[in-house]
């Protein structure tokens, strides 16, 4: 018997340093020779070794049901050859083991930055329509093993979420 699932859109906005900013980090480029200052990555990958590699994914669409959180260390993720994409978000929120559903926020990323999302942010994502994006991703070499806490909203609330 299976159970019947709502499907709860999300609408996505362009992300901007200010309405990321309780997730995370929006970083874009700047001039060559500029100091380290507070629109520089603020980076935690204390916690282990980090790894610093290209991850191809395949036709990913809009829909997610799984959330998943770090929080062990920062993360960062952009997209190479200025494709944009979609990323669902939550606060970090250490006290519970799943985002409230009124906190989860969908951001459309250009391809002209990244994001570092701050230790326990809850993300969803990449998420996109191309036939496929690489994303550069910086984390810890052990965190998709020891430090990969998700939640299922079809376990939970039998719905799946599609941002628009």
């Amino acid at each position: 018997m299976s159970t019947a699932k709502a499907i709860q859109q999300l609408q996505t906005e362009w992300i901007t340093p200010e309405n990321f900013r309780p997730y995370g980090q929006v970083i874009s480029a700047s001039k060559d020779g500029k100091f380290f200052d507070a629109e520089d990555a603020q980076l935690n990958l204390q916690n282990g070794t980090p790894r610093f590699y290209i991850m191809r994914l395949y036709k990913k669409g809009r829909k997610f049901n799984k959330i998943t959180r770090h929080v062990q260390c920062t993360q960062c993720l952009g997209s190479l050859e200025g494709k944009d994409w979609l990323i669902a978000v939550a606060p970090p929120n250490n006290e519970t083991e799943q985002p409230a559903l009124e906190d989860i926020a969908a951001f459309r990323i250009p391809g002209n930055c990244f994001i570092k999302l701050e230790i326990g942010t809850w993300h969803a994502g990449p998420y996109f329509e191309h036939e496929f994006v690489d994303f550069y991703n910086l984390e810890l070499s052990d965190t998709n093993v020891v430090d990969h806490f998700t939640h299922s909203f079809l376990e939970s609330h039998q719905i799946e979420f599609e941002m628009v």
